[in-house]
């Protein structure tokens, strides 16, 4: 939260970002739209990482002037909110709560993780607050319907929520900087020397006992059911 303890990012007004029409009020009708420009910067951060996504890249992937982009958004800030929301349109789920909230909460977390695997920039995204614009409230809505027999007050609610998002987020960008850390198989085997060297001189008999330990299923996917069962199984709803 900033530290003015307002909501959001500085500059942004929720209520004029998310309930005033999505374009200009005056002047001729224009040849785009928020939402194309919008989705123009999502492919961008797609492809190119956030980094990659300036007001002048987006235009010129919409064909439209710089200056004409700040009536829809008046800085990157901004464009963030629009373009977290506007993916969190994807995460509506088809199939319908089963009344376990457990395994409705895990079946959340796997949607969040195919997400934010599709849109590798989403988890340095959420590490600021948003302003949750429509999408992320019906996905927000869905999540606190999961989590109704479970009994907890409101703010209990959004806290899981919370938790659970941050989790997803920190799995996938150390899952995402896994990928490219084993892409150097030389280096993955220098990290494997170094950590038996140091358990072998019995400094470290915890570590030494950790890593002699059975070896596990270490796909991506069984790596995050483990820690995702760990998290949820463990929740308190007392």
């Amino acid at each position: 939260m900033p530290r003015d303890g307002r909501g959001g990012a500085p500059g942004v007004d929720p209520q004029q970002l998310w309930l005033t029409p999505g374009q200009p009020r005056r002047g001729r009708k224009p040849a785009y739209s928020r939402e194309a420009i919008t989705a123009a910067a999502v492919a961008l951060a797609d492809a190119e990482g956030l980094d990659a996504v300036t007001m002048r890249k987006v235009a010129a992937q919409v064909g439209a002037g710089v200056m004409s982009l700040y009536s829809y958004a008046p800085d990157k800030e901004t464009l963030l909110h629009l373009m977290v929301d506007h993916v969190s349109g994807e995460l509506l789920p088809t199939d319908t709560l089963t009344g376990d909230w457990r395994a409705d909460l895990k079946a959340i977390a796997r949607l969040q993780r195919a997400h934010m695997l599709r849109h590798p920039w989403l988890p340095a995204a959420l590490s600021t607050r948003r302003v949750p614009g429509p999408n992320t409230l019906a996905f927000l809505e869905h999540v606190l319907t999961a989590l109704r027999p479970t009994g907890l007050d409101g703010r209990a609610k959004l806290e899981i929520f919370a938790q659970l998002t941050a989790f997803v987020a920190g799995h996938v960008a150390h899952e995402i900087a896994q990928a490219t850390a084993s892409q150097s198989p030389d280096r993955a085997a220098a990290e494997a020397r170094y950590l038996a060297t140091v358990a072998a001189e019995g400094h470290h008999p915890e570590l030494a006992e950790a890593l002699s330990a059975p070896g596990r299923p270490l796909t991506p996917e069984a790596t995050f059911t483990r820690f995702l069962n760990r998290l949820i199984d463990g929740l308190d709803t007392d």
